[in-house]
């Protein structure tokens, strides 16, 4: 029978992570996603704990386009990962999680290989909250993964948009899966995602979609030259790859690792996880700011009238917006 003490002692889940106990670590990562503010606390004094421990893995950020086969490329190079002893987490932000709940099964069976794997951990998004909040409970299941001896750390985006960029600000290679033959590649993408990508892969470069994938891959390729660029020592190169046939999937992986030492080398690996980290803090106090701001007695108070007011067209959202930011002077 489980000792009760040791569910709210955050020394039993440190120890059991740094132990590489996946029971440990998925009860360590619940206690994250909660919103109870007894597990808040808990849940952050384990990540502070175990911070000193993390930092080691790499961290590979992956999103793509829909139907692009995003989950058959991820369990392929996964797979890749773990035969060669290497130890592999994907983590996944899913915006529509937020809205729906997300499927914890969902996640489990579009990998099933993968996730039978005794070196490989999947988590899903959490449901519930803002896209913010699915992100930080995110980054803080990445560091409880690293401090578990993950060395390898996925953190794939289902949805399109923000998430992108959510998922590389917490992950030192960013990449792009992309189709080819799925009509103007070139305009299928927003500029924006392709200004943070590391690398863009034409994934289903197989069988007679061999010549179209090459032909995309050079379309990207120009297309990647005339984006401005965050880094002067990496140019983001276009690959093809095939996740069924395993082909090209190796390429990917040592892409990666070669950007990873020129970063080392360069001191842009640290200064990127210093930087990172600092948003990350910023992050947190923006969304801890609104949720203290809602929850502040003054603002409760006169919200359902305001709401009511500019829904009807008596106040204006400006002038209702100072009314709500004042009134956290009066409810003090």
């Amino acid at each position: 029978m489980t000792d009760p003490l040791k569910k709210t002692d955050p020394a039993h889940y440190i120890e059991g992570v740094l132990n590489r106990d996946f029971r440990a670590l998925s009860k360590a990562i619940t206690l994250i996603e909660s919103s109870r503010s007894d597990h808040r606390k808990i849940s952050r004094e384990i990540v502070d704990g175990l911070l000193p421990k993390t930092g080691k893995a790499v961290r590979v950020g992956i999103t793509g386009v829909p139907g692009v086969g995003k989950s058959a490329f991820i369990e392929s190079f996964g797979m890749m990962l773990v035969e060669e002893g290497r130890r592999v987490a994907v983590l996944s932000i899913d915006p529509s999680s937020v809205r729906s709940g997300g499927s914890i099964m969902a996640d489990k069976t579009r990998m099933k290989r993968l996730s039978a794997e005794k070196k490989a951990y999947i988590r899903p998004s959490p449901s519930g909250g803002t896209l913010g909040g699915v992100a930080r409970k995110t980054r803080e299941t990445l560091l409880l993964c690293e401090a578990a001896g993950f060395d390898v750390i996925i953190v794939e985006t289902v949805g399109v948009g923000q998430s992108e960029t959510v998922a590389a600000s917490m992950v030192d290679f960013f990449l792009l899966l992309m189709l080819a033959g799925a009509g103007d590649e070139l305009q299928g993408i927003k500029k924006g995602v392709m200004e943070i990508a590391d690398a863009i892969v034409i994934n289903k470069a197989d069988g007679d979609n061999i010549e179209k994938a090459e032909q995309a891959r050079r379309e990207y390729e120009s297309a990647v030259h005339l984006l401005s660029r965050p880094s002067d020592t990496w140019n983001p190169p276009a690959l093809t790859c095939s996740a069924l046939a395993m082909t090209g999937v190796r390429e990917v992986w040592e892409t990666i690792l070669s950007h990873r030492d020129i970063l080392l080398e360069s001191g842009g690996l640290m200064e990127k996880r210093r930087s990172q980290s600092l948003d990350w803090m910023w992050s947190i106090v923006d969304e801890g700011l609104k949720e203290r701001f809602r929850g502040h007695p003054g603002v409760k108070d006169i919200l359902p009238q305001i709401v009511k007011d500019v829904d009807s067209g008596r106040m204006a959202p400006a002038a209702a917006a100072d009314s709500l930011l004042f009134a956290l002077d009066r409810g003090r």
